[in-house]
Order: structure tokens, then sequence, then C-alpha cells
């Protein structure tokens, strides 16, 4: 018999026994408040990018809360900082969000390595990450909400217009953990499928600040284009090397797909950055009034300085998301939320309206390249319709497929993968 989450009761006795209970009201519910958890390192290598996530997340708790809250309810926002240690501290935030503050929902993470270890916690004990940055695919969890870009979304349209643009050589660079790793297999085995090769193949550990000798091989090498999977602070070393020995993006372009407006901010030599490209679904120059609007609240509550970027506005439709869902399940229990995503669930977000797929729990996202301006920020060179989310492209995953509408995950033939982190 389905009973309802953290009842112990049947459904129909639920029912019987009092509405109070099935509105998600008691634990967390209490009162007048509604306690959510925001993990997000604040602190170590990945800061310059997650403290922003924090941020807007805040922002949309406070719209939220001053529009009258989710069921009649204030959202107490718990906000904890992993400190950019993926494999103790991550998890043991999160079993303290979901265990001892009882937060009915999550919104936290950046690196795959950071969610990967804080799943089997959301899984064991029914909880809901929202997670906001594109990933690499090859997950699909029913304890998760993915509100940023699949492999379909976002590497392999990267692929696709290099393709056209004339690039053949090209040298993989990346941080050394899943995603990156996730990443360049299914960039390789894409490759092979249009008779190609990569010529290179390389990683850094998280906060690596030496490039000079990667570099220099990216000039010996041929390469006509740098697809880079760094993450965190290296960025701003690897940007900075490349213009200091004159690899302009003229020259060889570098394709980041982690590297955003945030990250960009820390460079200084024009040189190291004008005219290389980023593959996104969001970028803070999006010409409409709805982005316009959503930059200038942003940036009048946290400073002129402050700019958006696309796991920024992820994070902004993950709150907005659950807070759609919860108020079509009229409640906030885990269980029925779950349930509420296969009705409509769609948000007009800054960069235009976005919907929950809910077979694999990920977003119908529009690609975007964009070329990096002297102002830091993007032009935007090549943009798509709407793209159905894929978690397992059939490239890398043969046989693997996700539909929470009818079950789960299909498995396919294993893909081993094997960072060292």
């Amino acid at each position: 018999m389905k009973k309802v989450g953290g009842t112990g009761l049947t459904l129909a006795a639920a029912q019987a026994l009092s509405p109070f209970i099935l509105s998600g009201c008691g634990g967390s519910g209490k009162g007048d408040k509604v306690k959510v958890g925001i993990l997000h390192s604040l602190t170590g290598t990945m800061a310059i990018s997650e403290i922003s996530l924090k941020d807007v997340e805040l922002m949309a708790i406070d719209e939220i809360n001053a529009a009258g809250g989710v069921l009649g309810k204030q959202i107490e926002p718990i906000v904890e900082d992993p400190e950019s240690k993926f494999t103790d501290v991550f998890p043991d935030k999160a079993k303290k969000l979901l265990l001892k503050d009882n937060v009915v929902a999550v919104f936290g993470c950046w690196t795959s390595v950071s969610r990967k270890n804080v799943l089997p916690v959301f899984e064991e004990n029914n909880g809901m990450l929202f997670y906001p940055v594109q990933y690499e695919g090859n997950e699909c969890s029913k304890n998760v909400v993915y509100t940023g870009a699949a492999p379909n979304q976002q590497i392999l349209p990267a692929v696709d217009w290099l393709l056209k643009d004339g690039k053949k050589k090209f040298y993989l660079l990346g941080t050394d953990y899943v995603f990156p790793r996730t990443a360049n297999l299914i960039i390789v085995k894409y490759l092979k499928s249009k008779g190609l090769e990569v010529i290179a193949e390389k990683y850094t550990p998280f906060s690596h600040k030496e490039y000079a000798t990667y570099v220099q091989d990216i000039k010996a090498s041929g390469a006509d284009v740098v697809f880079s999977t760094i993450n965190g602070d290296s960025n701003i070393n690897f940007y900075n090397e490349m213009g200091s020995q004159g690899l302009t993006a003229d020259k060889v372009p570098v394709v980041a797909v982690s590297v955003g407006e945030d990250e960009l901010r820390g460079l200084d030599s024009v040189a190291a950055f004008k005219g290389h490209l980023a593959a996104w679904n969001y970028f803070q120059s999006v010409d409409t009034p709805k982005n316009k609007e959503f930059v200038k609240k942003f940036q009048d509550k946290y400073g002129k300085d402050k700019v958006t970027d696309d796991p920024i506005e992820a994070a902004y439709i993950g709150v907005y998301f659950w807070k759609a869902a919860v108020e079509k399940a009229g409640s906030t229990d885990v269980d029925r939320v779950r349930e509420a995503f296969k009705s409509n669930i769609e948000f007009d977000a800054p960069g235009g309206k976005v919907k929950l797929d809910p077979k694999t729990q990920h977003t119908y996202k529009r690609f975007m390249m964009g070329k990096i301006r002297e102002d830091k920020q993007f032009d935007i060179i090549e943009k798509t319709e709407l793209l159905e989310p894929v978690p397992y492209p059939q490239i890398a995953f043969p046989g693997w497929g996700c539909d929470w509408t009818k079950g789960g995950v299909t498995k396919g033939k294993e893909v081993q993968v094997v960072p060292t982190n």
C-alpha cells in the first residue's frame, strides 16, 4: 500500500485522519515556516563559482516570500558551506540538512564529484536535491532534479558547432574528476563516429595553478581548438597563461563548458580571454526585458560588479521549479512533490521559458554558443530552440535510458569511467 512519506499511514488513512498531514505541515513545515537547504562551497577552490549560486537561490526565496511564500508559509533557508571538500564535508552537510534540520528540499552542489558523494544521502533518506550545473550525464536519480544541461544540450552541440566551423584537431583539457573524464569520453566516441581522433586528453588537479607546460604542449600539438572542462579558480591561471604565451583566440580558440561570466571576472588581460568561446544555455547578454530585469535585481541586491551566468540562472530555475511542484502537490512532502513533476512544470526563466521533463527530471534547455567580448560578456553566436534532455547519449551509453513515469532507469552496456577523484 502507498504510504504518505514520513507519516507511516496509508494514503487513505491519512486523508481520513487529517488534511493537515497531507498538506506537508509538521516536521520542517510546522508553524509559519518551511525549511529548505542551500549546499554550496563558500570557501575553497569552488567558491569562485558557487557563492553566486547561493546568492541567487536566496534571492529567489526572498522573491517568493515577498509574494506570500509557498502554501501560505514563508521559506526559511539554511545555508551550509561544504568548503569545496567533496568527499567528506559535502555528504556530512547533506545529512545535517536532511536529518537534523529536516529540510524539505536542498539546492546545491556544483561539481559532479560533490553531487555523486551526496547522492546516496538523498536516496537513502528520500531527500530531494535540485542540482543547477551542466554535467556529464550517465545518471538519472528520482531524488535529483537537474536544472543544468545534459550532454546533448551542451557538450555535443558544441562539438557539432566546432565541426561545422572546420575544427578537426581537438585538444581536451580538464580538471581530473568525473565530469571532465566522462564528458571527454563522450567527445572521443562522438568524434570517432565522425572519423576523427583527439590530439590529446590531459587533466590537472583541482586548484592547479601552473599551466605553462600545458600551453606549450598545446602550441606544439598542432591543435586547432582546445575543449576545456577545467573547473574553478584554475581557469584564471589557464587563460592568463594562454594569453602570456600568445595563444590568442584567433590562433587556437578555447571552448569552455565550465567558464561563465562569474569566472571571467578574475581575468585582467584582454588578450587572455577575448574571442574565446563558451558553450552554455544562458548568458547575461540575453537581450530580453525578462533577463534585463533579472540582472538588475541580482546586481541591486549583491552589487553592480556582480554578473549572472548559466549556473546562476539554473539555480534560480530550481527554486521556482520546486515552488511550482509544491503548489501543484499541495504539499512539501517529497513523494507528493515528485508526483507533481509528472504534471506540466514550467517557468518563465530569464533566458526564456523552460520546462521540466517528467521522464528524466532534467530540464528542456536551449543550447547557446558565446564569444567573449572585451567587457567579459558574451556575444551569442548560436542559439537553438528547446532541446529535450538526454542523460544517456547513446553514442557513449548504448542501451541506457531513463523514464520515471514508467519505472526508472533502463540499463545497457556498462561503460567504465575512471576519474582519480
